[in-house]
């Protein structure tokens, strides 16, 4: 099992970076106060899924705690959602199931009153595939939802959802997850597997999973499939040779127009094998970073794509450039 798949949240309190949505659908829960349709969007790996699993579980919960709102992964309800057996919860992708057709039977199907428990849920993956007809199909339903029923529709892609369908949904936008908020879930899982893994490597990977969560932790399961103990040298195996300080240390001598140390730099990483192409992308990337941040002095974006060291090398490469 995939390590996204075996640690996946169970609680609102577990989900990585989205404490205020989190909070929102808690309140609503408790005042029940339920909205008939969400829209969940952002990039992929954000969390959307998981979201919309712990909301249906913990609306249905038959023994969720009154205070804090969360599941008690206990009772019946709860236990068949965390096994993936929940008639009442049923999960369709828009990619496969996009035409008319898929959309006529599911309008059929809401008709019903759940099977055990209070609403039926149902989640919509990628709903940004769906036809235009699809979509007219499903906007009637939203229109006119059953009091038992409710929709969680998931994109990426949120400039393709109608306007009409967009209306009729209370909408959450999933961001970009920080690197130091990836960082802390990583070394959680990696206590949990009872591995060592060197911070540098942990850093390497909250970094190139490009605020997609799910993405750095299958990286870190493909890393860990080769031991429980990890250094540079044996991620190197799934990473490139090339760390942060390297991409920064080389910026640094553009900045100070130091073409000598420069190249000399990337001779030496050629002859060491390292794919000249992906440094320069990941040098681009940061400088790009380095741009946005003398431009607008928001710290809080550097922690989007850097951990705390990191970014403060980022502020001081910054400020030693605009010595120059």
């Amino acid at each position: 099992m995939t390590l996204y798949r075996k640690y996946r949240p169970k609680k609102f309190s577990e989900v990585v970076g989205r404490d205020s949505i989190s909070k929102i659908l808690v309140q609503e829960i408790k005042d029940e106060r339920v909205s008939h349709a969400y829209l969940f969007s952002g990039t992929r790996g954000t969390g959307k899924t998981t979201m919309a699993r712990l909301f249906a579980k913990a609306l249905n919960c038959a023994k969720r705690d009154k205070k804090t709102g969360e599941p008690c992964n206990e009772c019946s309800s709860c236990s068949a959602i965390n096994q993936g057996r929940a008639q009442d919860l049923v999960e369709i992708d828009a990619a496969s199931n996009r035409r008319i057709e898929e959309i006529r039977e599911l309008r059929e199907h809401v008709k019903y009153v759940p099977s055990q428990s209070k609403y039926k849920v149902y989640i919509i993956d990628e709903v940004h595939m769906l036809t235009t007809e699809a979509f007219n199909a499903l906007l009637k339903t939203l229109e006119e939802p059953p009091s038992q029923v409710i929709f969680i529709l998931a994109t990426t892609e949120l400039h393709k959802i109608p306007e009409t369908i967009f209306s009729r949904c209370q909408h959450f936008s999933f961001g970009k997850v920080a690197v130091v908020d990836m960082v802390d879930r990583l070394k959680r899982i990696i206590k949990l597997e009872n591995a060592e893994v060197s911070e540098d490597v942990i850093a390497d990977i909250a970094r190139r999973s490009g605020g997609a969560l799910r993405d750095a932790e299958s990286l870190l399961g493909q890393i860990l499939s080769i031991g429980k103990k990890i250094g540079p040298d044996e991620a190197a195996l799934f990473l490139p040779k090339i760390g942060f300080g390297r991409t920064i240390e080389w910026l640094k001598f553009i900045i100070d127009s130091d073409a000598n140390n420069a190249i000399a730099s990337l001779d030496e990483m050629e002859q060491e094998g390292i794919n000249l192409n992906f440094f320069l992308s990941e040098v681009l990337e940061t400088a790009r970073q380095m741009m946005l941040y003398v431009a607008t002095k928001d710290q809080d974006r550097l922690k989007l794509y850097f951990t705390p060291d990191e970014a403060e090398d980022i502020k001081q490469a910054c400020a030693d450039g605009s010595h120059q």
